[in-house]
């Protein structure tokens, strides 16, 4: 059985029950009023239903169920293992408060059903999977001093077990760091029961004490393939203080996980939904190592699914996760052997994979690849470069600023290489260079800026990329001759013969708006001024300058380069925060000299 079908007979089990099928939220998460602390993306198929589990009223009702989109970054260091990866499909069902059960009668949907139903669906043939239930073991909570051991639940689990003539222990108690959750000191709370599977029967369908199953779950050799969460409690400022007037349900199980099993192979990376990429992947490396190819794949993967949702790679945020996954992906390739082209190939395999489940990667694929290709050649011409320099034993802070080299991506480095890292210091210098010049700049550098504070800084380097936008939609005989910046727009005085026609105009501006979008770093150098000049930065205006100077460059100081000039006073570390850059006036100043004011939206 496939992760189709697998899909498929899900969504089919759970609609026959009397529950809605609603379709996968986005993988960005909602900003709804009333979410707090918000993470980047949904990691959890319940985490698009919060609203709805606090009890605002759900449009379909109160038996939902699903196939949610997930990416999960905390555990980024095992992928490339059997099980772990940074996307995966989370299938969940849930009841929303439902004061029914299936037969109209007793205390609701809440831990009998969910517990019957996702054994039937685990083990029939008819409606479900088809597992082997002798391969099945299961955890519920022991208790602790805030909530009672949830006999409830052993109970149901020991009478399933008993009927079905299933043999030796299956049930065990474990603390609530395994089997309890909650969204944080606030809010609903509950036990939760895991079921684990014998991925290849190592232990013949026998039972097995509780020490024997914890070791076997260390070793990988019971897999966690499903999770009934029953939120039955109320927690205010971490502590229990009641139960909740409705009982919610909350089930979930790894798609990844389940074709493992179904598929009968012993790592997520042999189903189907990797093998067209693993082959790829291995057809084309001049050195074939299987971690590495895993790393790949799967941070590829993740990363089409964001794209395809409207995530770019930038230095914050979320696009700061998909260009560290992509960065990750492109050094892991770069000891595969692969060339660049392979990328494209590979969201081309991917795109058709997920064409019948979710069309959007198909329709951007040419994007999805662009934005790929970009980053790749991006990153790809200074990866040589910076693993050199990190071999020398460099400054992780000139690898991040100069390289493009994610600290997590150092970090890793520096693990497989047996040294440590001072984050300490790194953090130190990360803020000294964004405060740089806020104290004493003013004495240093002039040049009409009007203060040193964040939309000054911002303006300011906004003048820098209108001065190199200018340059190549009108030619090298464009020079600063004066500016004036405040907090509010940017004064730029500049050589030029003629008036800047409408066409003009619009060039230049889509050129700073590209370079804003594409979230450069806006990188700091000192150096001598006659290495400065021979690096093709260049000066402004009159100002002088002693013999070592102050270059910012917006780009690869040591590839490829949107700007570079000499320059002393505060800019931002990346472009991506300036904001729409627009052109609201150009006139004459005087003979052979033109004005343009803009402001940042």
């Amino acid at each position: 059985m496939n992760s189709d079908e697998i899909r498929s007979r899900f969504l089919k089990f759970f609609e026959n029950r009397g529950h809605k099928i609603i379709p996968s939220a986005s993988l960005v998460t909602s900003d709804e009023k009333g979410i707090t602390n918000p993470t980047l993306f949904n990691s959890a198929g319940m985490q698009p239903l919060i609203p709805y589990l606090l009890g605002k009223p759900h449009p379909l009702g109160n038996r939902l169920c699903d196939v949610q989109k997930c990416v999960r970054t905390v555990d980024i260091d095992g992928v490339g293992d059997n099980t772990h990866v940074t996307f995966f499909e989370m299938l969940g069902n849930w009841s929303l408060g439902d004061p029914k059960s299936p037969d109209g009668v007793g205390q609701g949907y809440f831990k009998k059903e969910a517990i019957n139903w996702s054994y039937e669906f685990l083990t029939s043939k008819k409606e479900g999977l088809g597992l082997d239930p002798n391969r099945l073991y299961v955890t519920v909570f022991e208790g602790d001093q805030n909530a009672p051991k949830d006999n409830e639940a052993g109970e149901i689990w020991k009478k399933i077990f008993e009927e079905k003539g299933i043999k030796g222990e299956r049930v065990f108690f474990m603390s609530e760091e395994s089997n309890w959750w909650q969204a944080g000191d606030n809010g609903p709370c509950g036990p939760d029961s895991e079921m684990f599977y014998d991925v290849l029967n190592k232990f013949g369908g026998k039972g097995m004490t509780k020490s024997q199953f914890i070791f076997a779950d260390e070793k990988r050799d019971v897999v966690e393939i499903w999770n009934d969460v029953f939120m039955q409690y109320e927690k205010e400022n971490g502590k229990i203080i009641g139960k909740l007037k409705a009982n919610n349900i909350d089930t979930g199980a790894g798609l990844e996980r389940l074709a493992m099993m179904l598929e009968n192979v012993d790592n997520i990376y042999d189903t189907d939904l990797f093998k067209s990429e693993m082959n790829k992947i291995k057809e084309n490396s001049e050195n074939f190592d299987l971690k590495p190819a895993r790393i790949v794949a799967d941070h590829l993967r993740t990363s089409v699914f964001l794209i395809a949702e409207g995530v770019l790679p930038s230095n914050t945020d979320r696009g700061y996760v998909l260009r560290r996954l992509l960065r990750r992906a492109i050094r892991f390739g770069k000891q595969l052997g692969l060339q660049e082209k392979i990328y494209s190939e590979l969201v081309e395999v991917i795109a058709e994979k997920y064409k019948n489940i979710y069309s959007n990667i198909l329709e951007n694929v040419g994007m999805i690849q662009e934005e790929i290709n970009k980053e790749t050649e991006k990153f790809g011409k200074t990866l040589e470069k910076g693993t050199r320099e990190f071999e020398k034993g460099v400054d992780p802070f000139i690898l991040f600023t100069s390289y493009g080299f994610p600290l997590e991506l150092i970090l890793e480095m520096a693990k497989e290489k047996g040294v440590t890292v001072n984050v300490e210091k790194f953090n130190a210098d990360m803020k000294n260079h964004q405060d740089i010049s806020r104290v004493g700049a003013e004495q240093k550098f002039k040049g009409g800026l009007a203060g040193t504070g964040e939309m000054e800084t911002k303006y300011h380097t906004a003048t820098h990329l209108l001065d190199a936008a200018l340059r190549k939609v009108l030619g090298n005989h464009v020079f600063q001759k004066g500016s004036n910046i405040n907090t509010e727009r940017t004064r730029f005085d500049f050589s030029h013969p003629a008036k800047m026609t409408d066409p003009e105009k619009k060039k230049v501006e889509e050129l700073v708006n590209d370079i804003i979008k594409k979230d450069l770093p806006v990188v700091r150098q000192e150096m001598k001024i006659e290495d400065a000049k021979k690096s093709g930065a260049i000066g402004v205006f009159d100002d002088k300058y002693g013999e070592v100077v102050s270059i910012y460059t917006v780009g690869d100081p040591n590839g490829d380069y949107f700007s570079k000039e000499f320059c002393g006073g505060p800019h931002v570390t990346h472009t991506g925060i300036l904001g729409h850059f627009k052109i609201i006036k150009e006139e004459a100043v005087a003979q052979g000299v033109r004005r343009i004011k803009a402001i940042l939206e």
